[in-house]
């Protein structure tokens, strides 16, 4: 457990060093609901590192719950006039109970999820398209799949005064790890859609499809939120927070709520 809790705060600690200690100097947008536009757009040219925490409960059989904070640094590349690379690291951090049994309890970190997609500077209609991953970072057999993935990965979005209307998708498939372990082979499936008004609130719909085509499994959850952004000190922090309401699989939770914070460092 001490370990767990070493590796939340190195993750936090070098995450919010790293990316303050080298973007200080950069402009801010703007104004607020430019830059809260901007969050809405998973591959924004805007430097960020959000603390997501996802929370469900009564999960399965055994009414277990499950805590999840996913620390989802976006760091984005500039390669020529007219390209950039938009990097999004997925490192989750878990903590369940009574899922796999009564009594039981796991910790530690989960699989991780990078991505990077080539995308237009400038466009009518934002899009991005690149490969993901799945690296095999968990710490625990049952946070994990202990397989190597890749895949393709695309979002695409349009944004019309304080509206963002958009998808992400991806497929991932296992290609190398632990042959004892089923192999991956997933399509996820996330629509949004939102407004935001210029002082910097809004309100998002993000919902999350996923398919399991190797042990034939669906799970989809919607997640409505209310976002701001504000200042602490010279810190951008925007917040969220709204229920997550889950529709499949059969086993699964009762209800559960999503949190997050999210740390920006403007270009």
């Amino acid at each position: 457990m001490k370990t767990n809790k070493l590796n939340i705060v190195l993750i936090f600690t070098s995450a919010v060093l790293f990316t303050s200690q080298i973007f200080a100097q950069e402009k801010e947008p703007k104004s607020v609901g430019d830059l809260a536009k901007k969050l809405v757009n998973p591959i924004a040219n805007l430097i960020s590192v959000p603390f997501q925490s996802n929370f469900d409960v009564g999960i399965g059989q055994y009414n277990g719950s499950k805590m999840t904070l996913y620390v989802q640094p976006v760091i984005p590349f500039t390669i020529s006039p007219k390209l950039n690379l938009i990097t999004r690291w997925i490192m989750p951090i878990v903590s369940q109970y009574d899922i796999i049994g009564e009594g039981t309890s796991q910790s530690g970190l989960g699989d991780a999820v990078i991505t990077g997609f080539i995308s237009p500077s400038q466009s009518k209609l934002t899009w991005g398209v690149g490969p993901a991953f799945i690296l095999p970072t968990a710490t625990n057999q049952f946070l994990g799949g202990k397989k190597f993935g890749i895949g393709p990965s695309v979002v695409v979005l349009t944004q019309i005064n304080g509206w963002t209307i958009g998808g992400l998708a991806n497929h991932i498939f296992s290609v190398a790890g632990d042959e004892n372990r089923s192999d991956i082979n997933a399509t996820f499936l996330n629509p949004f859609f939102g407004y935001n008004w210029k002082s910097g609130s809004g309100i998002i719909i993000n919902s999350e499809y996923t398919h399991d085509w190797e042990n034939e499994l669906d799970i989809f959850v919607v997640m409505p939120t209310l976002t701001a952004v504000t200042k602490f000190g010279s810190q951008i922090v925007s917040f969220a927070i709204g229920p997550r309401i889950h529709f499949a699989p059969e086993t699964r939770p009762n209800y559960g709520i999503r949190a997050a914070i999210i740390l920006v460092f403007p270009k």
